[in-house]
């Protein structure tokens, strides 16, 4: 585990934090399925046929799951929380995953988390909270059951990759689970949702930058990072996507903060940085 490794991993998070309003300014509304799809599918495509790697045959089932984890469901909840929420509010449960992660490995490893690192990542909800400013928002019920969802869906699939490995270069581990996972997203976007309207060009921006840097690049740097950091340490890293989200909006939207909400900004960055701290000292 290196700076340089931490570095890396943490663009993934605040790339994925620009997907909100991407989302709500540039895509076509209603969409949730197609967007994923649109975003995963190609990317997929691209990776395998680049890359030209057999998955082993022992490893199929497992990598089923997986792509049915990291980006199947996952892609499906973010979209509807996406579409459904404001901002950076469907991230904040996001925001729980480092605590999600250390109840897996309680319970399937019988490891306990060290005292620092849990009171980091309770830090880290707080601020997330306050950066948020959640106790004056009303949440939509289904946007919000779809981003908890989806909070534990990734702190399960982050879990797995970590401890099950793989035998494929990083690459093409990254394109057959966009590939499978956004294969898995197909029908829904058919049956589901009304095709595609006439596309823009903002409309075509927005799914290109979704597709190109939300998933092709981002999810090969992340699962770079979850092969060379510890499952905890990534997930804290994800508290940098609903600040992306907030000060995007602020940015670009005139989103106002306000008072504890800028305060909520130091407790963020101070959890993240002592689960990696935490992190480097106990693996030393």
């Amino acid at each position: 585990m290196s700076f340089f490794d931490v570095l890396l991993t943490a663009c993934v998070p605040v790339i994925w934090g620009t997907t909100y309003i991407v989302t709500s300014q540039l895509l076509p509304p209603g969409l949730p399925m197609t967007a994923a799809v649109i975003r995963v599918l190609p990317a997929g495509l691209v990776l395998i046929l680049w890359t030209r790697h057999l998955p082993a045959r022992g490893e199929c089932l497992r990598l089923l799951l997986l792509s049915f984890l990291n980006i199947g469901a996952f892609q499906a909840l973010l979209f509807v929380a996406a579409y459904r929420l404001p901002g950076g509010i469907a991230a904040l449960l996001g925001a729980c995953q480092p605590l999600v992660l250390m109840g897996l490995v309680w319970v399937v490893e019988r490891r306990a988390p060290r005292p620092l690192i849990l009171a980091a990542a309770l830090l880290g909800v707080g601020g997330i909270a306050l950066l948020l400013d959640v106790a004056h928002r009303q949440w939509d019920m289904i946007g919000l059951a779809a981003a908890a969802c989806g909070a534990v869906v990734m702190a399960c699939g982050i879990y797995l990759t970590r401890r099950w490995g793989s035998s494929l270069p990083v690459l093409s581990l990254t394109g057959w689970q966009l590939l499978l996972g956004g294969g898995m997203l197909l029908p829904l976007a058919i049956f589901t949702e009304p095709g595609l309207p006439v596309l823009t060009g903002w409309n075509f921006a927005g799914y290109a930058y979704l597709c190109v840097f939300g998933a092709l690049i981002a999810y090969a740097l992340w699962f770079r990072g979850v092969r060379r950091l510890p499952s905890v340490s990534v997930a804290a890293l994800g508290l940098l996507s609903p600040v992306t989200a907030v000060i995007l909006g602020w940015w670009l939207l005139g989103q106002q903060l306000q008072g504890l909400q800028l305060l909520g900004l130091a407790p963020v960055l101070a959890s993240v940085y002592a689960v990696q701290w935490g992190s480097i000292t106990q693996r030393g």
